[in-house]
């Protein structure tokens, strides 16, 4: 099955985007024709050049469709807000392309095709979108899985992943009692085979079977298990399972022989090196663009603080290997909001922070600055958000595996800032950490990419702000 981002991805995923390209592309090809409409001159001297264009206007509107997170797996959104997410996305692209009109006048294409074009585009990827995703939603099209183990590992895919959104992928058929663990799913949903575990597979058809039993230890059917993946069905444990559908680690569902022996963790010379080559040419690129948002940012400090009051902070955070470094920040607090020397968690309607400072955290222009500790070595463009000393030794003594986070360079976005809120407790903070440790185990340039881009997203609609 195609990979992506070392997942199984979803196969209707990728023929979202392929379908989609080719009827945006299309869409310019239309608005030609009716923008010329019986002007066949006009409409022969796009020639050749009018498919260029085309795939030019199609790619822009793909890729900002994924910056607004449209093709996320698990997007919870109705279509009210599915289609507000298209049209800012389609907003995004229109000013990308006016811009690259701009820097590359060969590409031009016109304002009124382009109009048409958008309006169109937006129409049409509109209803294939709700067309479609009905399509996708239906069972016909989702893995039929069958779960081994009936007791509290397995409800955890009751418990966790109760959502359509969730199961999008698949879907369980039942759950097989193993040995004598105490059965925490709905009885209705039990399922008890016949004999020969493979062929009972065969007349359910069955997809994958999902290893989950609270007890092993002499209970576990593994002679019929390796028949069956031996004659071509997917046998996966339940821990790998959550991970490739949930995109985060379960830490209750692991052992430290899993995270040794799974497959993941690249920390390879030539994966340093190309992540150290993406986070000073991203870091290059954001500072070019945004050094004017960054003079706006510190004259706005400086007008409501006043001239003695410092543009600037930096503060102690733990990056890879546990080393400490100092964070530069826009300052978005009083200069007395910490006085007495503790650290504290950033609440909802802090009153430490200011009026600006409210506005620079929802837009995130309070990070800027954190572009010069990733030219400096010290963090990475993706990766776990860097935490304060203080509060990592108490994770590190009440997480299991907290620790393990720290093995990559943190990060100004990551996985965990796509997928979960602002973190402010202990709680957060031992959720947050099963996304850390699944970018941590499954990070390379495709997946640093896709989270660059899903950013644009939680900046946007200032997810995660505090």
């Amino acid at each position: 099955m195609f990979r992506l981002l070392r997942q199984r991805a979803l196969k209707w995923q990728l023929l979202l985007v392929i379908v989609e390209f080719a009827l945006l592309a299309g869409c310019v090809y239309a608005a030609v024709l009716l923008r010329y409409w019986g002007d066949h001159d006009t409409q022969l001297a796009f020639g050749r050049a009018l498919r260029w264009r085309a795939l030019l206007v199609a790619g822009v509107l793909v890729f900002a469709m994924a910056a607004l997170g449209l093709y996320q797996v698990h997007l919870r959104a109705g279509m009210l807000g599915r289609l507000s997410r298209q049209g800012v996305a389609f907003l995004l692209g229109w000013v990308a392309l006016t811009v690259l009109y701009y820097v590359i006048p060969a590409t031009y294409l016109g304002r009124g095709v382009l109009g048409i074009a958008l309006v169109l585009g937006y129409l049409v990827v509109a209803l294939w979108r709700m067309s479609f995703l009905g399509f996708v939603d239906a069972d016909l099209f989702k893995r039929r899985v069958v779960m081994l183990g009936a007791g509290e590992r397995a409800a955890e895919v009751v418990r966790k992943m109760r959502r359509k959104t969730d199961q999008r992928g698949f879907k369980i058929l039942g759950y097989v009692p193993i040995g004598d663990d105490p059965v925490a799913v709905p009885a209705t949903s039990l399922l008890h085979p016949a004999k020969c575990l493979y062929q009972w597979t065969q007349r359910m058809g069955v997809d994958e079977i999902v290893v989950g039993p609270d007890d092993r230890r002499g209970t576990l059917p593994v002679d019929a298990l390796l028949e069956c993946k031996q004659r071509g069905m997917a046998v996966t444990e339940l821990a790998e399972f959550f991970e490739r559908e949930a995109g985060k680690i379960k830490m209750d569902l692991t052992n430290p022989s899993w995270l040794v022996f799974s497959d993941g963790f690249n920390i390879s010379p030539v994966r340093r090196t190309v992540k150290r080559a993406f986070d000073v040419s991203m870091a290059a690129l954001v500072l070019l663009v945004a050094w004017p948002f960054m003079l706006l940012t510190a004259l706005a400090i400086r007008l409501e603080s006043g001239w003695n009051a410092p543009i600037l902070y930096r503060q102690e955070r733990v990056g890879e290997n546990g080393k400490s470094f100092p964070v530069i920040k826009f300052r978005s607090m009083r200069t007395d909001a910490e006085r007495d020397g503790v650290a504290r968690w950033a609440t909802k309607n802090d009153d430490r922070v200011t009026r600006v400072g409210r506005f620079i955290r929802k837009t995130r222009l309070d990070e800027l600055p954190q572009l010069w500790n990733v030219l400096r070595g010290d963090m990475s463009i993706i990766g776990p958000r860097p935490e304060r000393p203080q509060f990592v030794d108490d994770f590190n003594a009440r997480i299991r595996y907290y620790s393990l986070r720290h093995c990559v360079k943190p990060g100004l976005t990551g996985w965990a800032q796509l997928r979960y809120p602002y973190g402010s407790s202990f709680e957060d903070a031992e959720e947050k950490l099963k996304f850390d440790l699944f970018y941590v185990k499954n990070h390379n340039f495709v997946f640093d990419l896709a989270i660059l881009v899903q950013t644009v997203e939680v900046v946007l609609f200032g997810r995660g702000a505090r």
